[in-house]
């Protein structure tokens, strides 16, 4: 939605709440009073004179961190911002919001609250030309958060704005005022697609279409050139029944990749008319490859029509949830129930696929403002959907997405999600066969966590959830196998008795309050049991000095205490088993013989509700006895790493249990897309190690080796002078196991590059020690500082800011390391606490006996070195400094860095004047 003009609004007739305004950095609180008087206090005497009276500021939640504060009666800007302009993305600072509305916003700290004050004049005088008040009526939606006078503070103000009179006396019926999804299109079924066609993409016709999609006067790249060239290879017809097309592509960074092969995919979809997936790994990616698909289809409507995003459930709002909240909005006591249902009820109005997780339309902000429950926590995130049985069912977020995507021309997916769909697809030939798979590198990865059998409290936990519903007495959203399906079955004795077996048999798995009762060792259940006596052998075994992290420990040999429990898990699963595949296996005879009596959504619920349990019958319960059995048997499978574990965050216990994964995962992988794949490209800035045209540790992680006998490799080098563009710096002097001597190193390569810097860790702990030490120094020098894990904001999020902040400073570990894309001035140093050495876990121990062993470790380290470097040259005029504070750096890791760039070993002294010097 575009914000239009402030101008054209009566802003003098707004009225604003008579309260304080302020705003903080990390030692100051500037305060503007009701009197006009503008100071600057500490943080201390900001507290005292404020004493849980009612203020503006912005992004209430972080103010509350950054101040120390135990709670803050907020006039929250940012969420006054969300409920006029919902679905709108704005970074979640005073400055952000300013960019977004057109305000003038290049001041000083002192400055803020004015800029506050203005906001929020634009924000109330916008309502006045609300675009989402026939879909959700702001009067009715502020009456309900509210909650007559005792709720949202912002609710007088915009009755007022919009010319109304609020009478806090008048109880709101939210159920009634929040029924948003009566205004929600519905989707509608169309006829399958057919089979596509199998013309090739020529050379010229993906030379033409890249020509047409950068448009006249473009500088023409040509390395981009031959890339997109190349890329034609995995559209041409596949010849053989078993041998795919695949092309093995890197691409240094500049060359263009993205509309490298989007200009022959969008060819090839044209032609035939046929779907491309581009699958990437984070939804950041996502994002960023449908930004350069509106290259490709400049035209919004066309867009809409030919492009579709891709992601889980998961991602994705549930209709049926969010009613349950609207309902108990009015009655609940808790005031942040009714703020986070009429946000959410304004961004669904507004939101034009549902996606709770995308960045952009539900910016990630909103999360921390409302709580998990009350926002990205209303998606189905158990499977627990009920399908056409729902009321919502035909305005479902899901259902249009899986919809549009079977419509498109181009797909944009994560690799999870492909991987998770090719596994459980089981020859259904509706499947893809054309696909790009960007960001390879992490492929590997990918593959790791959707093919893994985990054995543990938690994942147990889970599947009685799903499987009995809730347990206890509080009211809850969780909906059991009984409620989806009882109505379907009802008059079959045969499948009656197969769910009372089923819900009478679960009993046996982890329930509610499991980890108290290990903690008093009173387990209840075989699982439970199990679980007990694993604990105690991880614990006899494992080293002293484990602190706060997660402990393991190999399965062999057993502890003496452990075959009966194992024996009765195996036998307790078996029998648990037995009735899921049987109501299975009595719902799919039902489908087949009433298929002229079924309407169609009661077929297409009975389906769901047959493939999600035989879907846990064999891949989760499956593995879990496969997994026991090889327990029993005393012996390991050489294809998979068994372990035993207790995962810990920050010192505390969040799960226990018996892990399997694959030594390769890109097996099973191959296995899963070989028969459905005719085409596909594999493709990054980061696919090989330091050896030119060494391409067989490429080939294994991507797959591609497990998939075609012919492989296409083609590299293409960054048109970047790196040797001129960057300096790279291994500083000698600083003792990395001394936390103080680190926290001054960062601050002082920080202060050297003006701010604009990275600083990354491969210690979550480490990473907050040298927070706490450098931030208010740094605010100081007027460089804020962002931290990961620490502020409560999501990763995009920090992103989003530290973008927008040209001097900001941000610390993170891997996630920011694989999702930053910050070309320009705001970002200028990365610097490295130490070497990103794989950590020694008993995973890794196989894998490293696998693959190479020491030289596996260099490869492993080098390809994190070279895609943290990746991230800081991303245009021909970017200038920026790489640092490792690591003094034991060895050399064989310096051919992570691009060739002809000068690696200097330098004082922290010196290193600071040569950051100073040459980004002057």
């Amino acid at each position: 939605m575009e914000i239009d003009d402030q101008q054209s609004y009566e802003p003098q007739k707004i009225t604003l709440p008579k309260v304080p305004i302020i705003f903080a950095n990390a030692r100051q609180t500037v305060m503007l009073n009701s009197d006009g008087e503008i100071r600057i206090l500490d943080h201390m005497t900001a507290a005292q004179l404020i004493n849980d009276k009612p203020v503006i500021t912005c992004h209430a939640p972080y103010m509350r961190n950054i101040m120390n504060f135990d709670s803050l009666n907020a006039y929250d800007v940012l969420e006054l911002f969300a409920f006029v302009h919902p679905a709108q993305f704005c970074v979640p600072t005073p400055k952000g919001i300013a960019n977004t509305l057109d305000l003038d916003h290049d001041l000083g700290f002192d400055d803020i609250p004015t800029l506050l004050l203005d906001i929020t004049y634009s924000l109330l005088a916008h309502l006045k030309r609300d675009p989402w008040k026939a879909k959700a009526d702001p009067i009715k939606i502020a009456g309900v958060m509210g909650q007559q006078g005792k709720g949202w503070n912002w609710t007088p103000y915009i009755f007022e704005a919009l010319g109304q009179k609020y009478d806090p006396d008048i109880p709101p019926i939210s159920k009634a005022d929040l029924n948003i999804w009566k205004n929600l299109p519905n989707w509608s079924e169309e006829a399958p697609k057919p089979p596509p066609s199998h013309h090739p993409v020529t050379g010229d016709e993906s030379r033409n279409r890249l020509k047409e999609i950068l448009g006249d006067g473009s500088e023409e790249r040509l390395q981009q050139v031959h890339y997109a060239t190349s890329m034609t290879a995995a559209f041409a017809p596949k010849d053989e029944e078993h041998n795919p097309l695949v092309v093995l592509a890197e691409a240094g960074t500049g060359v263009g990749k993205t509309l490298g092969y989007l200009a022959p995919a969008s060819v090839w979809s044209e032609k035939n008319q046929g779907a491309v997936w581009v699958s990437t790994y984070t939804k950041n990616l996502q994002r960023q490859v449908n930004d350069e698909l509106s290259r490709v289809y400049p035209n919004k409507e066309l867009k809409e029509s030919k492009v579709a995003i891709r992601k889980g459930r998961e991602n994705y709002l549930c209709l049926l949830n969010y009613e349950d909240v609207a309902t108990g909005a009015s009655l609940s006591t808790n005031p942040r129930h009714a703020i986070g249902a009429g946000l959410m009820a304004r961004w669904i109005a507004a939101t034009n696929d549902g996606d709770v997780s995308s960045g952009v339309d539900f910016p990630g902000w909103l999360s921390s403002l409302l709580g998990y429950q009350f926002s990205s926590g209303l998606a189905d995130r158990r499977g627990e959907c009920i399908y056409s049985a729902c009321d919502h069912y035909h305005r479902c977020f899901v259902e249009r997405s899986v919809r549009k995507a079977k419509h498109a021309s181009v797909v944009v997916a994560n690799h999870a999600l492909v991987m998770i769909q090719t596994a459980m697809a089981a020859g259904n030939e509706e499947l893809p066969q054309r696909y790009v798979f960007d960001e390879a590198h992490h492929l590997f990865d990918a593959a790791d966590s959707a093919f893994v059998g985990h054995l543990t409290a938690r994942e147990t936990f889970d599947l009685r959830r799903w499987l009995r519903g809730a347990e206890t007495s509080r009211k809850t959203r969780v909906r059991g196998l009984k409620t989806r399906i009882e109505d379907l079955i009802s008059g079959d004795e045969k499948l009656n008795d197969a769910l009372q077996d089923i819900l009478e048999r679960s009993r046996i798995l982890t329930a509610n309050g499991w980890q108290k009762r290990l903690r008093d060792k009173q387990p209840k259940g075989a699982c439970e049991e199990f679980i007990l006596q694993l604990y105690e052998q991880i614990i006899a075994r494992a080293a002293n000095d484990y602190g706060s992290y997660s402990i393991e420990t190999e399965t062999f040999p057993l502890h003496e205490n452990m075959p009966p429990k194992i024996q009765a898990l195996k036998q307790a699963l078996k029998a648990l088993q037995k009735p899921m595949l049987t109501l299975a296996d009595g719902i799919r005879e039902k489908i087949n013989n009433e298929t002229d009596q079924l309407e169609t959504d009661t077929r297409k619920r009975l389906d769901a509700v047959q493939s999600g349990l035989e879907r846990r019958a064999h891949m989760s319960i499956g593995a879990w006895i496969n997994m026991l059995e090889t327990l029993m048997e005393g012996k390991p499978k050489e294809e998979f790493v068994d372990w035993m574990e207790i995962e810990r965050v920050d010192g505390r216990t969040i799960d226990i249990g018996l892990y399997r994964h694959w030594v390769d995962p890109m097996v099973p992988f191959a296995n899963t897309i070989k028969p459905h794949a005719h085409g596909i490209a594999f493709t990054s800035a980061t696919l090989t190690d330091s050896k030119k045209d060494n391409w067989e540790m490429p080939e294994k992680r991507t797959g591609a080796a497990y998939i075609s006998e012919n492989i296409v490799k083609e590299q293409y080098s960054s048109p970047f002078r790196y040797n001129e563009q960057s300096k790279i710096i291994v500083v000698q002097d600083v003792a990395k196991n001394d936390p103080k001597q680190v926290a001054a190193a960062y601050l002082s390569l920080f202060k050297a590059s003006g701010g604009s810097a990275i600083g990354l860790f491969t210690a979550i702990s480490r990473l907050k020690a040298v927070y706490d030490e450098i931030r208010i120094p740094l605010s100081d020098q007027n460089i804020p500082l962002y931290g990961q894990h620490i502020e409560g904001m999501d990763v995009g999020t920090l992103i989003d800011i530290f973008r927008s902040e040209e001097k900001s400073c941000l610390l993170g570990t891997d996630a920011i390391r694989d999702g930053v894309d910050v070309p320009g001035d705001s970002l200028k140093l990365m610097v490295f606490d130490r070497i990103p050495w794989p950590r020694p876990t008993i995973l890794h121990k196989a894998r490293r006996n696998q693959f190479g062993n020491k030289a596996y470790d260099d490869m492993i380290t080098r390809l994190k070195l070279k895609q943290a470097y990746g991230r800081l040259i991303r245009r021909k005029d970017d200038k920026g400094v790489f640092v490792m504070l690591d003094s034991m750096m060895p050399s064989r890791l310096y051919d992570a860095f691009p060739e002809n760039c000068e690696i200097l070993k330098l004082g922290i002294k010196d290193s600071t004047y040569a950051i100073e010097e040459f980004l002057k």
